[in-house]
């Protein structure tokens, strides 16, 4: 499909010359998003500057049939930002402004380019923060932070992007511009259509502007590492922190393979070990300390040694290095890697990580293990070389499996990447027909023309019979 040069026009009339890409070597840099397995190059590439010129595009869009998908930083992990053949790249990069910060209510008006780690930065003078803080912090954007509910590190005891998100100015597929919700924290009456559109991937319209809120810094904040000799002894060791009624900030788990790629990359000087854990916890200095104790009591009864509790801001940063590199630091042992992420209840972590162990043998490929420990969320790393004959595709198997145990194990698809393109095919195993027939009238009521970011979340085709059963029938069986 190449677009009609009437749209070409119209769209260099509303943004400039210099706000539309056509040319070949620029399209290319839009071709796929962090999951580099999926590559599209678009038919054209617009950067507008303002939420009036997105509404013009969205329109010219809608007017002449043309699909979108709206694009921040392209960090997104699962293709979800990959464009749509025949459509267009309407990317957010320029609408990187603060607009207002009013620390006394603890709230942040932004435009969706901004990055996630500016946020805090900005709201830091003021002793507060932004607690959803993805590994990719630095450079991922707050607009694709609520396509895909991000939530990172913290998430365990703060929660996720939904729960840090108050307003939304939002175009819709058809151009329309509609707000939803506003500085409250509570929602009025009704649809919940904010919580709706968190989440949605893109697949509902395009964001243009954001109302955050911000927290206050807590009185304390202390971060232990400790070594395990396995996999396995660490995740039961979060499973024991948890049982204790602690609830930490922040519970993280890195197994051998990562480590040695981190420490080869940004040097945090982790022991040498089966697998490590971080705990973070913040809170009232008497609350923190009580809790560091029990931690340190628990990790040295399930097996941890080399205990270490950062002395300064320095080390706990440090150590929070070597985990947020952890992605990209795998470049260091292996030429290429597939990132996965699924969800499963804590309590059957032990379980799943040897299953995944089991299949890492079988499938004859290494699987890197780091994830967010503490609500279950596991980023298994498949390490292949994709210029073996067969090794891309095993390895995608082996990452599929993967979500088949996850699912197994009670737990979902995904906890914070998204379905996109790449999860696509597996949503027969968790939902059930009605169920996604369910989610496509909520799409369609707000994209009746399937303009915005089509393809992605929902496969085309599948007969009913093929789909799955509801997850709580399933696990009732």
């Amino acid at each position: 499909m190449t677009l009609a040069p009437a749209l070409v026009g119209k769209l260099e009339a509303a943004l400039g010359r210099g706000g539309v890409l056509r040319e070949p070597e620029d399209l290319k840099t839009y071709e796929c998003d962090g999951m580099t397995t999926y590559r599209v190059v678009p038919e054209l590439v617009v950067l507008p500057r303002s939420g009036a010129e997105v509404q013009a595009v969205v329109r010219l869009c809608h007017e002449h049939r043309v699909p979108f998908v709206a694009r921040g930083a392209g960090t997104c992990l699962s293709g979800g930002a990959v464009p749509c053949p025949g459509g267009i790249v309407l990317s957010l990069a320029r609408m990187n402004r603060i607009l207002e910060l009013d620390a006394g209510s603890g709230r942040i008006t932004l435009e969706p380019g901004v990055t996630n780690l500016a946020v805090t930065r900005a709201a830091a003078p003021h002793g507060l923060y932004y607690a959803p803080d993805p590994s990719s912090q630095p450079v991922c954007t707050i607009g694709g932070n609520i396509a895909e509910n991000s939530g990172g590190a913290h998430c365990l005891k703060h929660g996720f992007t939904v729960n840090h998100v108050t307003g939304l100015e939002v175009v819709l597929a058809d151009g329309e511009l509609v707000r939803l919700g506003g500085m409250a924290l509570d929602q009025p009456a009704g649809a919940d259509l904010l919580g709706a559109f968190i989440g949605s991937e893109g697949t509902f319209g395009v964001v243009t502007q954001v109302t955050l809120r911000l927290v206050r810094r807590p009185e304390s904040v202390q971060v232990l590492l400790a070594g395990f000799p396995s996999l396995d002894a660490a995740g039961a060791a979060v499973s024991a922190v948890i049982a204790a009624g602690i609830v930490p900030a922040a519970m993280e788990i890195m197994d051998r393979f990562t480590l040695e790629a981190v420490e080869a990359s940004v040097h945090p000087g982790y022991p040498d070990a089966g697998a490590i854990l971080i705990v973070e916890l913040d809170g009232a200095v008497a609350q923190v300390e009580d809790d560091l104790a029990r931690v340190e009591t628990l990790c040295r009864e399930g097996g941890g040694r080399d205990l270490r509790v950062a002395r300064d801001e320095a080390e706990r940063a440090l150590l929070w290095k070597g985990r947020k590199a952890a992605f990209g630091a795998m470049g260091r042992i292996s030429h290429d890697y597939y990132v996965q992420d699924g969800v499963v209840p804590r309590t059957r972590l032990p379980e799943v990580l040897r299953q995944i162990e089991e299949l890492s043998r079988s499938y004859g490929l290494r699987v890197g293990n780091v994830f967010h420990a503490g609500d279950g969320n596991v980023h298994p790393l498949v390490l292949y070389d994709r210029r073996a004959p067969g090794e891309p595709e095993r390895a995608k198997e082996l990452a599929e499996a993967i979500l088949a145990v996850c699912l197994d194990a009670g737990g979902s698809l995904t906890g914070e990447h998204g379905v996109g393109l790449d999860k696509m095919a597996r949503m027969p195993l968790m939902f059930s027909h009605a169920d996604v027939e369910t989610m496509l009238r909520l799409k369609r009521a707000f994209d009746p023309e399937g303009l915005a970011n089509p393809g992605k979340i929902f496969p085309a085709g599948v007969a009913p019979e093929a789909w799955g059963v509801h997850p709580l029938e399933r696990l009732a069986h």
